[in-house]
Parts: structure tokens; C-alpha cells; sequence
């Protein structure tokens, strides 16, 4: 689950980079409004990334993508972003969980073999 969660996040980080840039020529919206918005949303993403295993960072995942859905109403483009990595953000958690759940099972078959 860690390695698809920070593959996700690191997406993340680089697409509102690029999204502030591209906001910065087409929104009505400040550049100081824009940056913040966007250097909260990335430092959330990197933060993030190295404590994937730790309780309560899923949860915190989750309402940096509901934050980034929240965000669109200040700049348009966040909207757009927060939707689409909502959800990578469930496949991630959802399908990095069963290949633990698998990886666990399976070192569980694996060491029952053993002891035989």
C-alpha cells in the first residue's frame, strides 16, 4: 500500500505544481491566493509520503483530497485535480491493501510449509 499511496501522492505534488503554474496565466485569482493554496496542498503531499504506515494517514489522505475538491472554489483547476487523485487515492488504499492482505497470506502459507 505504501509505494502505490506515494506513487499517488508524488502525482499528486507535480500536478498541482503544474496546475498553479497554468492558474497563475488564466485565473482572475491573486498570485500570492494561488501559491498558498497550491504550497499547503503540495507540503501535504510530501508529508504525507513518509508516513503512509503510520495510524490516521489514510484518514489524513483522504481530507487532503477532499481538501484539493474544496479548493476549486478558489481555483477552478483544484477541483478537477481533487477529483480525479479522490479517486487514485482510493485505488491506491483499496488495492494496496489486498496485495498486503496477499503478501501476508501468502507468508503465512509459506512459513506453515516450512514448519511441516
Amino acid at each position: 500500500m505504501r509505494t502505490l499511496c506515494s506513487s499517488t501522492l508524488i502525482g499528486e505534488f507535480l500536478l498541482i505544481m503544474f496546475a498553479a503554474l497554468v492558474a497563475m496565466r488564466l485565473s482572475d485569482v491573486s498570485t500570492a491566493e494561488i501559491w498558498t493554496v497550491s504550497g499547503i496542498a503540495m507540503a501535504l503531499c510530501v508529508l504525507l509520503c513518509g508516513m503512509i504506515n503510520r495510524p490516521g494517514a489514510v484518514q489524513i489522505g483522504w481530507a487532503l483530497q477532499i481538501g484539493l475538491i474544496a479548493a476549486g472554489f478558489i481555483l477552478p483547476t483544484m477541483f478537477g485535480l481533487g477529483v480525479v487523485f479522490a479517486g487514485l487515492w482510493w485505488c491506491s488504499v483499496h488495492y494496496g491493501r489486498k496485495v498486503d492482505e496477499f503478501k501476508a497470506a501468502r507468508a503465512a502459507a509459506e512459513a506453515a510449509a516450512v514448519q511441516v
